[in-house]
This record gives structure tokens, C-alpha cells and sequence, in this order.
């Protein structure tokens, strides 16, 4: 089955990849979330870096600073994602040309992407 990758996955409830992570899974999405340092997060165990992911990868959501998008492209190109969803405070334009061309890119809010029906 293919997952949703969680980049800069949180613990605390009040941040915005938490609420994803939480309204991913009430969607029946299975989700992948990359943190550095945590274990797990709303029960679902955490890679601490994107090299750790073997899994078929339909979705990353992006919710890290475009700096660190910059040096993890290669990262997520590996992944070959069928979709990036770049969050807000997350674009990177200027990295876009860097994904290979059946990726699509979006600049776009997961929280309203699922909650419209978009996801």
C-alpha cells in the first residue's frame, strides 16, 4: 500500500503536520512520519531521516523550512513520490525544476486539501 510521508512531523498538537498526520489517518491514509529525534508520533512509528523510507511513497507533505528543503532534494527524489505538497512557508520554486517531471508539484494546504476532497 502506498504512504503518506509526514517531512517535519510534530508531536505537539497545536502544529500543522500534527493535525495532518491526525486527519491523514482519519482518512484511512497510512502515513510515514520523518521527524530527526522522535520515535512516535500518534502511534505510528517515525523514521528520523527520509534515507530511512523503502516504502512505496504516494504523497510527501512538506512541512519543513524551504533551507531545509534545499538540502534533502535528493532525498525526496529518491522517495519518487507521485505528488509533492508543499505547505504554506514551505514553497520553494526555485527547487521545483530539480523533481522529475511525472512529479506533480503543489503549493497547496494538506489540512484543506483533505478536508475538501482534494486529497
Amino acid at each position: 500500500m502506498k504512504v503518506t510521508v509526514i517531512l517535519g512531523a510534530s508531536a505537539k498538537p497545536n502544529r500543522y503536520s500534527n493535525m495532518a498526520h491526525t486527519l491523514l489517518k482519519s482518512h484511512g491514509h497510512p502515513v510515514i512520519p520523518v521527524h530527526p529525534t522522535e520515535q512516535v508520533i500518534l502511534e505510528d512509528q517515525v523514521y528520523n531521516d527520509l534515507k530511512d523510507i523503502w516504502e512505496e511513497v504516494d504523497t510527501l507533505c512538506v512541512y519543513v523550512k524551504p533551507s531545509q528543503v534545499a538540502v534533502l532534494v535528493d532525498e525526496m527524489i529518491r522517495l519518487a513520490p507521485q505528488r509533492i505538497v508543499f505547505n504554506p512557508g514551505t514553497e520553494s520554486p526555485e527547487l521545483y525544476h530539480e523533481f522529475p517531471e511525472h512529479v506533480e508539484i503543489l503549493e497547496d494546504c494538506t489540512l484543506q486539501m483533505l478536508n475538501t476532497g482534494r486529497f
